[in-house]
């Protein structure tokens, strides 16, 4: 079992709902970002999604595309990434990491490179958001034969003749995208999110991970109980964007893990 596999029998054997937090790699500096991601496991995160910075995220909203630029100023790369998850891994061998960014900065590192490197550093999943299923040889299936959870996201568009090619290959969990839209564009609302990830469990034993759109604590507990947990992104990093200690950084997400944990 993946580090991931295990989070998930663990929540599920005491009942919980996962919390699922987001930070882009190198905000706003290598260092400060680093204390966020060594505190996050206390703070309540499950599942730590890593953001890896990239010039052109075009899933991503004004937040997370701002939060790039800022690690890609501070002199965040790749290598830098892969480096933060060793660090973090010194003190840490059991919360997992999932990368999510898209393919440009892998492909250009070298696919087998990049994998072998990946699952040496402590990586256990990649959310790449820019492969389709109809490239699942270029990435997917490489990562799973190397080790790693590949997470496919799911849509309010993925109708019922696409679902099957999403969840093809798909390990780890799903990660549905609760709006149509970038990240941080609009609220998740239950009354849209609750058929959709029953209509997604119908499909597959996997967890399913409500992510956009969720940034409160009690939004966080709503959309919780619809699902196998969420995912926060944005509302993190405004508080990274804002200046906020490392210290307030982590009391917020405990807010929102809180919530999430709350879930029944």
């Amino acid at each position: 079992m993946s580090r991931i596999d295990l989070k998930f029998a663990q929540l599920k054997k005491s009942g919980r709902k996962a919390f699922v937090a987001y930070v882009m790699a190198g905000d706003p500096n290598y260092e400060q970002c680093l204390r966020v991601v060594e505190g996050l496991p206390l703070a309540g995160v499950d599942i730590i999604e890593l953001g890896l910075p990239f010039t052109d995220p075009m899933a991503d909203g004004p937040t997370i595309q701002l939060a790039g630029q800022r690690a890609l100023s501070a002199g965040m790369t790749l290598k830098k990434t892969l480096q933060m998850v060793r660090d973090f891994r010194v003190k840490d061998d059991s919360t997992p990491i999932v990368l999510m960014g898209y393919y440009n900065p892998i492909y250009s590192h070298g696919v087998n490179k990049f994998l072998e490197e990946a699952k040496s550093a402590g990586i256990d999943g990649m959310i790449v958001v820019d492969l389709p299923p109809e490239e699942d040889d270029e990435l997917c299936i490489p990562a799973q034969k190397a080790g790693l959870n590949f997470i496919r996201l799911a849509t309010p568009t993925t109708d019922s003749n696409r679902l099957p090619k999403v969840l093809t290959n798909t390990s780890g969990f799903v990660y549905y995208v609760s709006i149509n839209g970038i990240t941080g564009a609009a609220a998740a609302k239950p009354e849209d999110v609750a058929p959709e990830v029953a209509r997604i469990k119908s499909s597959t034993d996997l967890p399913i991970i409500v992510g956009f759109g969720i940034n409160t604590p009690e939004n966080a507990r709503t959309i919780a109980s619809i699902a196998d947990g969420v995912v926060v992104g944005s509302a993190i990093v405004s508080q990274i964007a804002e200046g906020k200690s490392s210290e307030k950084v982590l009391e917020f997400v405990k807010s929102l893990s809180d919530g999430a944990h709350s879930a029944i």
